[in-house]
């Protein structure tokens, strides 16, 4: 199999298109990832949250639209990372859907779907790359599907306490 080694990290494919795609998928999961952490350190409900929220969102559509293709062309190593995606993407859909329809008591399904899509998006990165990381590479495979669990959701239950079942106060 040929490989292609980008900032040491070895990609399996010559593939012009196949390393297009990843390149595309990487931007977009580094735009998820920072949306994704501006939205959750924005105040709850202000145009901030809400703008980075929804950023958030289409980064997360357009990295599991270029992880189904990524997985298409190599399905049998890949499969499990469109798996991840296909999670990560339908739990932030859910989270999208109950702010959208504001039924009573939304705002705790929202973070916990929104927060368990930004730790499932984080360790299909980690699954996908660990071995292949400084410090990570030196842990166990187990700790690629679950240190992002472990550190995560404490955060999202932390945050479930926090935040009232009534919506914010819209500016």
């Amino acid at each position: 199999m040929a490989v292609t080694v980008v900032a040491g990290i070895p990609v399996p494919s010559t593939s012009p298109a196949f390393l297009a795609g990843v390149g595309i998928h990487v931007a977009l999961g580094l735009a998820a990832v920072a949306c994704g952490a501006a939205a959750m350190l924005s105040r709850k409900g202000s145009r901030r949250h809400r703008r980075f929220g929804l950023a958030y969102f289409w980064c997360l559509a357009g990295v599991a639209l270029t992880a189904t293709a990524l997985a298409a062309a190599r399905w049998a190593e890949d499969k499990t990372l469109f798996g991840l995606a296909s999670l990560a993407f339908g739990a932030a859909l859910f989270g999208r859907w109950a702010r959208r329809r504001a039924w009573r008591g939304w705002v705790r399904p929202h973070l916990a779907a929104m927060g368990l899509s930004y730790v499932t998006m984080l360790t299909a990165f980690y699954v996908d790359n660990g071995p292949n990381l400084p410090v990570w590479r030196s842990l166990p495979p187990i700790a690629y599907w679950t240190v992002p669990s472990i550190v995560g959701l404490p955060i999202i239950i932390a945050a479930l306490l926090r935040y009232p079942t009534a919506p914010p106060a819209q500016p």
